[in-house]
């Protein structure tokens, strides 16, 4: 005869309490980090930055962290190596530390400065005229210099005082 199974009382086994959500960006960071089994060192191999940068950023210290766009490039760049979502990481980023967007510059051109005083780029705005007129004096004398030595032809020289000068 096959005896039925005694359900045996079980004590109640509280389920483990899910993990709060990490508050901030650092704790973020960490908790997805650590969720991927990844050590500081993989971090730091993968995104060339120093481990003493990554724990600084896990730990939120502000003041040991590059600012603005730097920052903010080293955040998207973590997260995309996390498989996290990289916007929300930058959202995150900037309630904490303020705005790491770039700043559009002012666009205002001061009074003193008219259309001419403005250069193409990379243009000079003093123009080489002591070499130009060294480089002119130099052909000149190299062009007497041949005429005088004949090496010029005849037809060339157009003139009858240059063609004095040839012996």
């Amino acid at each position: 005869m096959i005896q039925p199974l005694r359900s045996e009382a079980v004590p109640d086994v509280p389920e483990p309490a899910p993990a709060p959500a990490p508050k901030g960006l650092g704790a973020t960071l960490k908790a997805l980090r650590e969720a991927g089994q990844l050590t500081l060192g993989d971090v730091s191999a993968r995104l060339k930055f120093s481990t003493r940068q990554i724990e600084a950023l896990e730990a939120e210290q502000w003041d040991d962290l590059p600012r603005g766009a730097p920052l903010r490039g080293f955040v998207k760049n973590y997260g995309r190596y996390l498989g996290a979502d990289v916007d929300a990481l930058v959202a995150l980023l900037d309630s904490q530390v303020g705005s790491t967007g770039a700043r559009p510059l002012p666009m205002s051109m001061p009074a003193s400065l008219g259309a001419a005083d403005l250069s193409v780029q990379g243009e000079p705005t003093h123009r080489p005229w002591g070499w130009l007129i060294i480089i002119l004096i130099l052909l000149i004398v190299v062009g007497f210099y041949a005429i005088e030595r004949g090496w010029v032809p005849d037809t060339w020289l157009v003139f009858d005082w240059l063609k004095s000068l040839k012996k």
